[in-house]
């Protein structure tokens, strides 16, 4: 989370997502909430860049699910 105010909500994220063929890839990137009066989401502005890595490059290794409390954060793993 970088930022919220009012209805509004600025986060920076990284994932880690492979394909049907298997090929690994990182998803990282910015997006900008805004919701409405009754809770839904108004409007989302994402700018989010896709990177093919090998499985060696993999840094989010846990099962489905949140992020574990201790496994690094994102700008300790440099994203």
């Amino acid at each position: 989370l970088w930022a919220h105010d009012g209805n509004r909500i600025a986060v920076r994220f990284a994932y880690e997502y492979r394909d049907a063929s298997g090929q690994w890839y990182r998803a990282y990137g910015n997006e900008n909430w805004e919701f409405a009066p009754d809770g839904q989401m108004r409007s989302r502005i994402a700018s989010i860049n896709d990177l093919p890595i090998t499985e060696d490059d993999r840094l989010m290794r846990w099962p489905q699910g949140r992020r574990p409390d201790d496994h690094p954060g994102l700008t300790d793993l440099g994203l």
